[in-house]
């Protein structure tokens, strides 16, 4: 009876052992979700013009861009134009309608592709931080405290997407060069904050105007600084910001405002445009807006 017993147990482990081993075989293995950067770069070889597709070459990371020539009788200069994070150089948002509209205008444009945001820049210093303590069964001295605030993203998210952000625009700006010394930078949301964060470091990469476009950073500590980095950066500065753009946008113009009269930037406007800013009569506001700053300039 015992050895009938011990061999139905046994039967039924190698029984289980079979069907794990069957599950391991057939079970799907994971598989990464396509990077946005490469369904935008896919997208751009499908629908844009062969001859407006450019690869500008950085590393082992190469990246795509959109060139189009000047078509008016005068050459004014070139136009770098650099979306906003997770964005396309041809959204609706300004960036496709200026591309094409600038060369009207005189301009050379390059409208480039934005690197991918690491979310897992902080997984580091989050692993440090979340630590537990050792065991204390002294008493505490220091008083009681409220959480601090969980800011909207991680400082080394921002930083390592402004790392990779510049590393593309200063590629890109070697190539503008080579067309002119006359270079503006149009730059959107995100893109546009780090950016002016980097010009107001005294960048070495010279150029006439830096045009923003609700230039914004999603960290609340960053953001407030940038107010008083608004006031810092080098080249003329056109500051466009939408009526419905987000609040943390429109709640600290009037602080850059304050920080532009504090440190004496004669070359900062700052300009509203009110509407939607998908709609065509925007997209002409922006463009007149943009030409009329740049020709008071050179």
């Amino acid at each position: 009876m015992v050895v009938a017993q011990f061999i139905k147990m046994s039967l039924y482990a190698l029984l289980a052992v079979c069907i794990l081993m069957h599950w391991q075989t057939y079970a799907v293995e994971h598989i990464a979700p396509t990077a946005h950067s490469t369904i935008i770069e896919n997208d751009i070889k499908r629908l844009a013009p062969g001859d407006e597709i450019k690869t500008i070459e950085l590393g082992d990371t190469p990246f795509l861009t959109l060139h189009r020539e000047y078509m008016s009788a005068d050459f004014r200069g070139v136009v770098i134009l650099i979306p906003d994070w997770q964005s396309s150089p041809t959204n609706n948002s300004g960036m496709n309608f200026l591309r094409k509209e600038l060369n009207n205008h005189g301009y050379s444009t390059y409208a480039m592709t934005v690197p991918d945001i690491n979310w897992q820049a902080a997984e580091q210093s989050s692993e440090a931080n979340n630590q537990p303590a050792a065991a204390d069964n002294s008493t505490p001295t220091e008083p009681p405290h409220h959480v601090d605030y969980i800011e909207q993203v991680n400082v080394d998210v921002l930083d390592n997407y402004k790392t990779n952000l510049i590393a593309r625009y200063e590629a890109l700006y070697q190539q503008a060069s080579e067309a002119s010394n006359d270079i503006v930078v149009i730059a959107q949301g995100t893109s546009a904050g780090v950016l002016m964060e980097h010009y107001a470091d005294f960048s070495d990469l010279q150029i006439n105007a830096f045009i923003s476009l609700s230039s914004f950073l999603p960290n609340s500590q960053r953001n407030a600084r940038l107010s008083q980095t608004t006031s810092l950066v080098t080249p003329a500065l056109l500051d466009i910001y939408f009526s419905g753009d987000h609040n943390d946008i429109l709640m600290n113009l009037k602080n850059r405002q304050r920080w532009v009269n504090r440190n004496a930037k004669f070359d900062y406007r700052q300009r509203q445009l009110f509407g939607l800013r998908d709609a065509p009569q925007q997209h002409a506001r922006l463009s007149k807006e943009i030409d009329g700053f740049l020709r008071r300039l050179f």
